[in-house]
């Protein structure tokens, strides 16, 4: 049984030669009807002749071309254009004769090469066909002529027209696609640098201070078990990240929001950084990806103090609202860098980018006496 709702989707995938034929042959029916005989173009103003075999041989030339008019608009515009000149030399005057401005109008739009060529042959042709029908004893003023060639002109410039407008959507299309590409670009590396930076931060910390703690095999061992958690869990979560960007990962996956931020502060607290977690108010149900953004602002901002305020007493404070969640991390400047730190300063950026694209506010400055902030006004019920 066919299934008609795909027809559509079928006419769209078959060869253009296939979706230009039915054209053609519609064109090419009509004017071999005997009620439509002698009712196309009169160039010259002769009078009409007979239908005969040669008629045919005219129809066929104009007609059938336009099958491959996109395909190709070379040879379909000249075929056309001499089975218009016959049928205008025999005075048939068919239907058919519409195929030309259609031809000429497919060969400016879908012509790559020989453009500006194919015009000036063409005009250039024009002339012996005007002088063969007045010799003929056509009645035709020289203005007629013109008029007719100046629709001709109007057909191909719509063509060139076309063309450019295809030209500038194809060009446009380029551009957002080259604009999606380095959007994603930037995400995934944003991704992989609050995913990565943070555990690695942290087993840096951890592996800093188990070189302290060689005279005590406990607190070593536990350190070391610290590291190798803290390493487990990045691995974790880089395949989560992977399964994120996979397209073709189709089982749901979950994106750290606020709620993790327990496990967040005890893991950093487990790399030697006293944090407290302070929550004011209530969650919303729903409050779409201002969670996700208030998560990774937690945790850059405790990345930082691991890396520039080791030791030093770390406050996140978390105030749920109705309509916003506001996040604020601040260290007391007791602290120290862990080893040589340096930073490209793409995390507090891609915070800042974050945060301002859900409409919010952020900032981050340093305070009297080495103390730094970390404040954050994420909007709440921001779509997914």
């Amino acid at each position: 049984m066919i299934d008609f709702r795909r027809v559509p989707d079928l006419w769209r995938r078959s060869d253009v030669t296939v979706r230009d034929l039915p054209c053609a042959l519609l064109l090419a029916a009509g004017s071999l009807l005997p009620a439509f005989h002698g009712f196309g173009t009169e160039l010259g103003d002769l009078p009409t002749r007979p239908f005969d075999a040669l008629a045919i041989v005219a129809i066929a030339l104009e007609c059938l071309p336009l099958a491959v008019r996109r395909r190709w608009p070379g040879a379909c515009v000249v075929l056309v254009s001499l089975g218009f000149a016959l049928d205008q030399l025999r005075c048939y005057h068919e239907v058919a004769g519409t195929a030309l401005p259609i031809a000429l109008l497919s060969a400016s739009a879908h012509m790559r090469r020989w453009r500006r060529a194919a015009a000036v042959l063409l005009s250039v042709a024009y002339v012996p066909l005007a002088v063969a029908l007045h010799r003929l004893g056509g009645a035709e003023q020289a203005y007629g002529f013109v008029v007719f060639y100046l629709a001709l002109v109007l057909a191909w410039g719509i063509g060139s027209w076309l063309r450019s407008t295809r030209a500038a959507e194809a060009e446009r299309r380029l551009r957002i696609a080259e604009a999606t590409r380095t959007a994603e670009r930037t995400r995934i590396a944003r991704e992989l640098h609050d995913v990565v930076t943070h555990h690695v931060t942290a087993m840096v910390v951890q592996a800093e201070a188990a070189r302290y703690l060689t005279a005590a095999p406990d607190r070593l061992e536990t350190t070391l078990s610290a590291v190798s958690d803290t390493g487990r869990r990045a691995i974790a979560d880089l395949r989560h990240l992977l399964d994120l960007l996979n397209p073709d990962h189709d089982t749901p996956v979950d994106t750290p929001s606020v709620g993790d931020l327990h496990a967040l502060v005890e893991q950093t607290c487990r790399a030697g950084q006293p944090v407290k977690l302070v929550e004011e108010g209530s969650r919303a149900e729903s409050a779409g990806s201002a969670e996700f953004v208030a998560y990774r602002v937690v945790q850059e901002a405790l990345t930082n103090a691991l890396k520039y305020a080791h030791g030093s007493d770390t406050v996140v404070r978390v105030r749920y609202a109705e309509k916003e969640i506001t996040v604020e991390v601040s260290t007391d400047g007791s602290g120290s860098p862990v080893g040589p730190v340096g930073g490209s300063g793409r995390g507090l950026a891609g915070l800042r980018e974050r945060v301002e694209t859900l409409g919010g506010e952020f900032s981050a400055d340093p305070r009297a006496g080495g103390a730094f902030v970390v404040w954050a006004r994420v909007p709440a019920g921001s779509p997914s």
